[in-house]
């Protein structure tokens, strides 16, 4: 409310007015809101309900969640003569999915291995997406010689060989944390991205929008936050799930082989397990030992390509506005349907 004191001078009285606020800033601000709920809420939620990729996804990978955060409290963890040794899957609901020679529940690890697995990709992932975008969008937008050092950076980390380099890394280093072994295993992931995002802000940055901006005296980061990065969203989510697919199969892959300390709850190290202790592979009858923790990395996997595709098609402005558009038309219509009924 804003009080306005007026005198009157032949009275000598005062008298107090109060006028409402404008109603434009309650206006504008629910504008915003309506607007930021519409654009980033309702329209990609239209499009993943209707794309069931994205839901299949979404419930596996929420469950690898739920198992990572409920799963380890409720379920006892891993030990040796666990339960009775050399269990089938499914012979017993003391150990659901079997127990390898040395009496120990392989749901147990599979649960008890999620937590550190989950870590271990979104480091990688978050990692790798992060140097990518600020070195892409940078060398594009800024270019000369900033663009020339960055892309030269990029160029020597695209042509070492990631094996090699992760492997060195693992031994001198010895790490502890899963979050430092996802940063490992994408350190030079990040080259490819990055270059890929700075051909596509060399486009963006002719755009009317961001010469606008410039002309304006608007700053860089306020540039590349607010115009560039914005319009790169969709390709940068795609890659996002893209890398942590590719921390499930290195991780595995390098604890399989024996590269990776092992003192990490992990699924590769289960492979290694039962490939090299207790000789599944061969025709002992045990294979189970093999199968049990390959499903998990095939689920999760599944689960971040499927999310993949799916934010492909969410944050493609087309789909979401015909999405938005029908589910407008199907409201009308049903409102006019409920109208026609009471008349």
């Amino acid at each position: 409310m804003i009080r306005v004191k007026h005198t009157d001078s032949d009275t000598d009285s005062e008298e107090f007015i109060f006028e409402a606020q404008s109603s434009t800033v309650e206006t504008s601000r629910s504008d915003r809101l309506r607007d930021i709920y519409e654009e980033f809420i309702y329209k990609p939620g239209l499009v993943a309900i209707d794309d069931s990729r994205t839901l299949i996804g979404g419930v596996l990978l929420f469950g690898f969640i739920l198992m990572a955060l409920i799963g380890t409290r409720l379920y006892p963890a891993p030990t040796t003569n666990q339960v009775e040794r050399g269990l089938k899957p499914f012979e017993t609901m003391d150990a659901p999915l079997g127990s390898n020679p040395s009496g120990t529940d392989l749901l147990a690890q599979v649960i008890h291995a999620t937590p550190d697995m989950l870590i271990l990709v979104t480091a990688g992932a978050v990692f790798s997406t992060a140097v990518a975008v600020t070195t892409g969008t940078v060398a594009g937008y800024k270019g000369g010689q900033t663009d020339r050092i960055i892309t030269t950076i990029s160029d020597i980390a695209m042509s070492i060989p990631g094996l090699p380099l992760v492997m060195v890394l693992a031994v001198t280093i010895q790490p502890e944390n899963p979050a430092v072994v996802g940063v490992l295993l994408t350190v030079n992931y990040w080259s490819a991205l990055g270059r890929s995002i700075r051909s596509q802000v060399l486009t963006l940055r002719e755009e009317s929008y961001v010469e606008a901006s410039r002309t304006m005296g608007v700053s860089t980061r306020r540039i590349l936050t607010k115009d560039v990065i914005p319009n790169l969203m969709p390709y940068i989510l795609v890659n996002f799930a893209f890398a942590a697919r590719y921390c499930i199969f290195s991780a595995v892959g390098l604890y399989y082989l024996g590269v990776l300390p092992a003192n990490l709850a992990n699924w590769g190290l289960q492979l290694d397990s039962a490939y090299n202790d207790y000789s599944a592979l061969v025709g002992s009858g045990q294979e189970y030992l093999v199968i049990v923790p390959m499903i998990p990395i095939a689920l999760l996997s599944l689960s971040l390509v499927l999310l993949a595709q799916g934010l492909d098609r969410i944050f493609n402005p087309r789909v979401r506005t015909r999405m938005a558009g029908e589910s407008e038309s199907l409201q009308d219509e049903d409102d006019g349907a409920i109208q026609t009924g009471g008349i």
